[in-house]
């Protein structure tokens, strides 16, 4: 069963890997769809508002969660292929709205099989008496090790001289890996739907009566936070790839391997948020929650400052300390936010709380982000038409980023109360 889940969740992130980090470069080779970079990725957090309740409420009440995970992914791999074929079809002449909408149907079918196929693993475990807290987290890993698999297949492979990374075939391999994973989903273990009376109605799917813990101010200023920690989650996936390969118009850097190889340099950000997850447990026990939430402020501070002194020549040390520190920025505010959201609200609403920690976060925050980062870039950056004009234009974006983020860690510790008790925390 171990293996089969290990299988699944492979896929689950491979399919996302293939383009998530490496869709902004390539947008970015046009004028008329690199200014709306943000508004691709903002589109993850808007669908990502209601299309996961909606779905769930799906697989509570009519379609095994299995069968659902599998037509998901088919509906998603299909707008993907669509949109792959429509790009390699049309060449130089793509369009913002003919690939817009193709990729907006397809995240909205895949935004949803993230929680899916949590709960198909949880079920499946369930089913073979193994115990979800033990045996969850090391299957999980094996998505992030998809995940890095697909970026840096997508880096090294190359069609006509030219690296997936940086064309429409990048679309195209998340679509196959989508239909594998349709397919193979159709075999999972099934999840019964719930033939109960009780039935969860449309606002608590959605987590709106969560929306009552902003009566106390703890819990109100905490999600005001996460919202705004929320808004650096995807600034990087959207532009750090573009940002890299920048490097490679001007002559002193057109031949080092980080300029000709984003993605792989990248993809160490995502064996580092492997490694974080293990340490985790430890910095809970040792600092508490608040101080690990400041410890992934201030990682964000480094991860976006490093990017604006760094480069891929001699100054390649500081992008590899920005991919490093981006297991602490991302793991300890997603794990930690999440276990003090367990911990803090009543068990009556405890789901409907862990939907809003996700809609403040990677919903109303990243959407919003991305929306504020496109407006920063466009200006600094592709307003430039001198490629070293755009490079300052980029540090001085990456700057702005770690400003915002240094702002929050300071208020964040200045007004956000807890007192860590170390017995709190168990496991």
């Amino acid at each position: 069963m171990k293996i089969r889940l290990i299988v699944m969740n492979f896929l689950q992130y491979a399919v996302w890997g293939a383009y998530l980090t490496s869709m902004g470069a390539y947008l970015g080779g046009f004028e008329a769809m690199r200014s709306n970079i943000g508004t691709f990725y903002a589109m993850q957090g808007l669908v990502s508002l209601f299309m996961p309740a909606l779905m769930g409420i799906v697989a509570d009440r009519w379609i095994e969660a299995q069968k659902l995970l599998g037509i998901c992914h088919g509906l998603a791999a299909a707008f993907m292929f669509a949109a792959g074929f429509y790009c390699l079809q049309s060449g130089a002449e793509v369009a913002f709205a003919p690939l817009f909408t193709l990729y907006t149907l397809s995240v909205a079918f895949y935004m949803p099989t993230i929680a899916l196929s949590n709960s198909v693993a949880y079920i499946s475990l369930g089913k073979v008496n193994l115990d979800t807290v033990k045996h969850f987290p090391p299957i999980r890993i094996f998505g992030t090790i998809g995940f890095i698999c697909s970026m840096l297949f997508v880096n090294f492979a190359k069609t006509d001289g030219e690296a997936f990374q940086n064309t429409p075939i990048q679309f195209v391999v998340s679509a196959i890996l989508g239909i594998v994973l349709a397919v193979y989903a159709f075999t999972l273990p099934r999840c019964e739907t719930d033939k109960s009376k009780v039935r969860k109605s449309l606002a608590e799917a959605l987590g709106l009566n969560a929306f009552v813990l902003f009566r106390h101010k703890k819990m109100a200023i905490f999600f005001i936070f996460s919202m705004l920690l929320g808004a650096l989650l995807q600034i990087t996936n959207g532009y750090a790839n573009d940002f890299i390969r920048s490097f490679g118009s001007i002559p002193e850097f057109a031949d080092t391997f980080g300029a000709n190889n984003a993605n792989a340099l990248i993809s160490l950000s995502q064996m580092s948020e492997t490694f974080c997850i293990l340490l985790i447990p430890f910095f809970l026990r040792r600092f508490g929650i608040k101080k690990v939430m400041l410890m992934s402020m201030f990682a964000w501070v480094f991860r976006f400052g490093l990017f604006g002194v760094g480069n891929p020549g001699s100054g390649v040390w500081a992008f590899v300390l920005s991919m490093i520190v981006y297991g602490i920025a991302f793991d300890f505010f997603n794990i930690s936010g999440s276990l003090f959201v367990e911990r803090e609200t009543d068990k009556s609403i405890r789901s409907s709380s862990q939907g809003l920690f996700m809609m403040m976060t990677n919903g109303l925050g990243a959407t919003i982000g991305m929306f504020a980062a496109q407006a920063i870039v466009n200006h600094f950056v592709y307003s430039q038409a001198d490629a070293l004009a755009k490079v300052a234009g980029w540090q001085t974006s990456w700057f702005v980023f770690a400003g915002f983020a240094l702002v929050v860690a300071v208020a964040f510790a200045l007004i956000f109360k807890y007192k860590h008790e170390p017995n709190d925390i168990k496991h």
